[in-house]
């Protein structure tokens, strides 16, 4: 066979063996690395579900536990449930002996009134509980009310006059389904996968019945399993688009197409591959978010720059966000972004094309003018951090502020790490001073002003001995803003997050009910009267649903951001009358 013939063969059977090779190792991993976020995302939300049927075992251990402190009796049970409850909890039950004679609500539940441990759907099932002092779960099942529902009985002992302990019934809370696994079932819906949640039909069964599921099909799954009470639950998730990524048949299809011009794909390749090491040469010095130079891009090119002209002068200019973390807190780490945006686009607009432009990371960015003095930079600065900066949140442009500090090469610095250095003590002079200005650097000014800064911040705001909020004031939108560690302590909230979720971000669902319409009049009573502080005594709603009698010491104040705001600090009432009972009775 002729060399021309047997070359173009062997190299074509040999990029057939290639792109076979490629596509083999491109497919594996692709369904390695689709098992690997699958089985993650299975745990994950296995976990959640767990937790939430774990909120409805909470309920009967509070219920338990009043059961015990109370001798067997449970006084205005119908207010304890009633603040008990969810949106996904049915009913809640008091079985003694195991007689359900207590559900709450009443009104349409009377038919739950049975005896558990001779109800022939019931009787096996909860006498193994009594039976094993265990917490059993059972369904779900076809509540009379319409939809499903998951039964948690959790047996309850106590002990006679002479220390023997008895079995005394059941706390019961109905779990509504799939009411308890919303937002688990709606995220996996969302990230694009099929599910099915099952439990053991009973606690000494390994076979296991369907929950819930989706309407898809579920085609080899990965599978999370956990245990809650003394039954075992799985959590199952498979893609709805499988397992393969099927555009790779595409890519063979095309790959086959194009091979008889192996040489032309190949160089074609060849330029890719260079453009895309160009590319990423680019990317490694390009902030993602704002196409800006990153910190490494900016100090390398700033390296560059003045070494090259030594003789030249310099400014160099470190700027940030004032209240950023506000930002964040309030509006979201979306909105967050947008304003570090909307910072780099009034940047670019506004300096020179010679200037170069840098975010250093967070909300820091900095700026290098070359040929430039202080004098011919100090006009400009000025400007530039009194220009308006906005970002949009739902329509709305807000306002935000920022802080500057800039310093001359080579005035004060031989190299551009100390002219940087020197630009961040004046910024950092700028935060202890108030904020929302320009300050060029001078000579005694310590780099130290940051740590006085950071202690300043964090331990004022989370280590002061009291627990306080802010949250606007707005007789319509009494909206939440911040919560410190103290008080997220006192009322039992795990986070910002919680406590915002569970009060939708309002302060009025921080008081109770009853109290609401009264303690907010008198609030805005003593404000409308002209009192900049106001003193108020209500019952404050804890994470767990009951109530922390308090006093509310608040303060309105004009924010430049906000507007007017309350910040409101709390005191634990009791506490209080046993600490300081005698200064109370003078």
């Amino acid at each position: 066979m002729k060399k021309k013939t047997l070359v173009p063969l062997i190299i074509f059977l040999l990029g057939i063996c290639l792109v076979g090779l490629i596509v083999y190792r491109t497919d594996t991993h692709e369904k390695n690395q689709r098992h690997i976020l699958a089985q993650l995302n299975a745990t994950t939300y296995g976990d959640r579900i767990k937790n939430e049927i774990a909120d409805g075992i909470g309920i009967t251990d509070t219920l338990e536990q009043i059961l015990i402190s109370e001798n067997g009796e449970i006084h205005q049970f119908e207010t304890i449930a009633g603040n008990l409850m969810s949106d996904s909890i049915e009913s809640v039950q008091l079985a003694p002996n195991g007689v359900v004679t207590d559900i709450y609500p009443a009104e349409g539940n009377e038919a739950g009134k049975i005896d558990l441990l001779h109800d022939k759907d019931r009787k096996e099932i909860s006498c193994y509980a009594r039976d094993n002092h265990a917490t059993i779960t059972q369904g779900p099942f076809e509540l009379k009310q319409g939809g499903y529902g998951i039964a948690v009985r959790n047996p309850v002992y106590l002990k006679d006059k002479s220390g023997q302990e008895y079995f005394w019934g059941f706390t019961i809370v109905i779990l509504r389904v799939p009411d308890i696994f919303s937002d688990t079932v709606s995220a996996l819906s969302n990230f694009g996968y099929e599910y099915k949640i099952l439990k053991t039909d009973i606690p000494w069964s390994d076979t296991y019945k369907v929950v819930y599921q989706s309407d898809g099909q579920i085609d080899h799954p990965v599978s999370y399993a956990f245990t809650v009470g003394d039954g075992t639950w799985k959590l199952e998730v498979t893609p709805k688009t499988g397992w393969r990524n099927n555009t790779l048949l595409i890519i063979i299809s095309g790959m086959f197409l194009t091979i008889s011009l192996l040489l032309s794909v190949l160089t074609r390749v060849w330029l890719i591959a260079k453009e895309h090491k160009n590319k990423y040469k680019i990317l490694a010095r390009t902030d993602s978010l704002t196409n800006i130079y990153n910190r490494y891009g900016f100090d390398e090119l700033a390296e560059k720059i003045i070494s090259k002209n030594p003789q030249t002068h310099f400014v160099a200019a470190l700027l940030d966000i004032d209240d950023f973390k506000f930002i964040n807190d309030i509006y979201g780490h979306s909105y967050g972004d947008k304003a570090l945006k909307s910072l780099a686009d009034s940047m670019k607009a506004f300096f020179p094309s010679d200037a170069l432009l840098g975010r250093n990371g967070g909300d820091e960015f900095c700026i290098l003018l070359p040929n430039c003095t202080f004098k011919e930079a100090d006009k400009q600065l000025q400007q530039f951090t009194k220009l308006p900066k906005t970002f949009s949140y739902h329509g709305k442009e807000l306002a935000f502020y920022i802080s500057l500090g800039y310093a001359e090469y080579p005035t004060f610095a031989a190299s551009p790490s100390q002219l940087m250095r020197c630009a961040d003590a004046a910024l950092y002079e700028i935060k202890l001073h108030g904020k929302n200005g320009c300050m060029a650097y001078r000579k005694g000014l310590q780099s130290g002003v940051r740590k006085q800064l950071g202690f300043a911040l964090k331990d004022i705001s989370e280590h002061l001995p009291g627990a306080f909020i802010i949250y606007r004031a707005d007789k319509e939108d009494d909206e939440l803003f911040y919560a410190n560690h103290e008080f997220l302590h006192m009322a039992g909230y795990k986070s910002m997050d919680e406590l915002f979720r569970l009060t939708q971000k309002r302060f009025r669902n921080l008081i109770r009910k009853d109290e609401q319409q009264q303690i907010e009049t008198s609030i805005w009573k003593q404000i409308d009267s002209g009192n900049e502080n106001d003193y108020i005594h209500f019952h404050l709603r804890k994470a767990d649903g009951t109530y922390l009698s308090v006093l509310d010491h608040g303060r309105i104040v004009e924010s430049q951001q906000y507007g007017r705001v309350f910040y409101v600090l709390f005191m634990d009432w009791e506490d209080m009358h046993i600490r300081y009972s005698d200064k109370f009775s003078e």
